[in-house]
C-alpha cells in the first residue's frame, strides 16, 4: 500500500476509484465502502484510493477539544493495508483546509489532482466548508467533471446504526462485545509499560500499567476486563482493570494489565491490550484481602473467557 502525505505527491497510472472519509475506527461501515471500491477499481482495472484527514477534523475545529478516537493515524493506516487499499493520501487538516468550499474541493483534488473516474461514499458523507457537500452536489459535479458516484446504505449489527459515534458509545458503556460486533475485531490500546504503585504485585497479582500512546485514544469505560495482551509479537491472556482504584484511593485514571502466567520485566516497553469481554464494575474492597479474593475469581472468569483464544 502507498501512503502520501500531500497532495502534491500523488501520482497514479490511471484514472483512480476513491473514497473520503475521516474512517475513525474503520468499522464495518467503512468496511463495506472499502470492499466496493475494491470490487469497482477491479472492475475498471484501476487503482482504489482512500482520502483521509490528519489530525481529526474535529481536533482542528472549534469547539470540539474533548473528542476520544479509536484509531491514531497508524492504526488507521494498518486497518487500510490489512483491507487491501491500494494507495492512502492522508492531507494535513487545519483551519485553511476546512475552509475550501466542497465544489472546489472536488474540482481542484478529486478531479485536478487526482483525476478520479468514480467515488463511493456513505450514507451520511459530508465534506467541505462547514459540511455543505452532500451525496447530490457530489453526483450534480461528477456529471460535470467526467466521473460517476455510489453512495451507500446504513450499516447495522443488532439494531445498532453502524459509525465511529455509536462504537464511542458502546465502548464508554463498557460493553466492548457491541464495539467489537461493529468494528468486526476486537478494540485495543497500544501504550507504554509505565512505574505504578506495586500493590499488585504484593497480593500475588503483578500488574503492567499502561501509559496511552496518543492522549487523544479513547479508554473504555471503568471495570475489570478479559483482555489479550501482545508484546514483542507475542500473545497472551489477562485480566485488565481500568478505574481509579477506589480500595486505595487513588486519584487518577490508571489501565492495569495482570499477564497471566509472565514475569518477564517490560518496564518502558510498548504493550498492546485489546479487550474481549467486560467481567464486572469497578468497586471498591474492605481489606486489600477482599480485593485479592475477588481477582482471583475475576481471574477464573477471564481465563474461561479467553480459553479458546
Amino acid at each position: 500500500m502507498r501512503i502520501y502525505r500531500q497532495i502534491s505527491e500523488f501520482t497514479s497510472h490511471c484514472h483512480p476509484v476513491a473514497t473520503v472519509g475521516v474512517f475513525d475506527g474503520v468499522h464495518l461501515g467503512h468496511m463495506e465502502i472499502i470492499s466496493r471500491l475494491a470490487a469497482k477499481a477491479k472492475e475498471k482495472n484501476c487503482e482504489s484510493v482512500v482520502i483521509t484527514f490528519d489530525p481529526h477534523p474535529r481536533l482542528v475545529l472549534p469547539h470540539h477539544a474533548d473528542v476520544k478516537l479509536l484509531h491514531t493515524l497508524d492504526e488507521k493506516l494498518q486497518r487500510f493495508e490489512l483491507a487491501g487499499v491500494g494507495a492512502v493520501l492522508v492531507i494535513p487538516f487545519d483551519r485553511d483546509f476546512a475552509k475550501i468550499s466542497p465544489h472546489d474541493f472536488i474540482k481542484n483534488i478529486l478531479v485536478d489532482q487526482l483525476q478520479v473516474s468514480h467515488v463511493i461514499t456513505g450514507y451520511d458523507h459530508f465534506f467541505g466548508q462547514n459540511r455543505q457537500g452532500d451525496f447530490d452536489m457530489l453526483s450534480k459535479l461528477g456529471k460535470e467533471f467526467g466521473f460517476t458516484v455510489d453512495e451507500l446504505p446504513m450499516v447495522s449489527v443488532l439494531s445498532n446504526t453502524v459509525s465511529s459515534s455509536s462504537v464511542r458509545r458502546a465502548l464508554l458503556d463498557g460493553d466492548v462485545a457491541l464495539a467489537k460486533s461493529m468494528l468486526g475485531y476486537s478494540y485495543s490500546i497500544t501504550g507504554e509499560v509505565v512505574t505504578g504503585n506495586k500493590i499488585g504485585r504484593n497480593i500475588g497479582y503483578p500488574t503492567a500499567n499502561l501509559k496511552p500512546g496518543s492522549k487523544y485514544k479513547l479508554i473504555p469505560g471503568q471495570g475489570v476486563y478479559a483482555t489479550l495482551v501482545y508484546i514483542d509479537g507475542e500473545m497472551y491472556k489477562g485480566m485488565t482493570n481500568i478505574g481509579y482504584r477506589p480500595t486505595i484511593d487513588a486519584d487518577h485514571l490508571t489501565i492495569e494489565v495482570n499477564i497471566f502466567d509472565f514475569n518477564r520485566d517490560i518496564y518502558d516497553r510498548d504493550i498492546t491490550l485489546s479487550f474481549i469481554e467486560r467481567i464486572r464494575n469497578e468497586k471498591r474492597f474492605a481489606s486489600l484481602g477482599d480485593l485479592q479474593l475477588q481477582l482471583a475469581a475475576d481471574k477464573i472468569e477471564a481465563s474461561k473467557i479467553l480459553e479458546n483464544l
